[in-house]
């Protein structure tokens, strides 16, 4: 597998990631009483996942010199 087929595999498990924890944190939400910590901390997470997709992304995209 060269780097770009890696780099896809990633990025793709990492969405599945990232959309799991928004759908865990809508359920934590709606839930009553709700853990507002945790939700905290389940948005760091998805925060940070999505820096390493758009990083990925970037990689993957070809330079364009302008």
């Amino acid at each position: 597998m060269d780097e770009t087929e890696a780099l896809k595999k990633k990025l793709s498990q990492l969405k599945r990631e990232h959309r799991r924890l928004d759908a865990k944190i809508i359920r934590l939400a709606k839930a009553s009483p709700f853990d507002q910590l945790e939700i905290q901390r389940l948005k760091k997470r998805k925060l940070g996942l999505k820096d390493r997709i758009l990083k990925i992304e970037n990689d993957l995209l070809p330079d364009i010199i302008a």
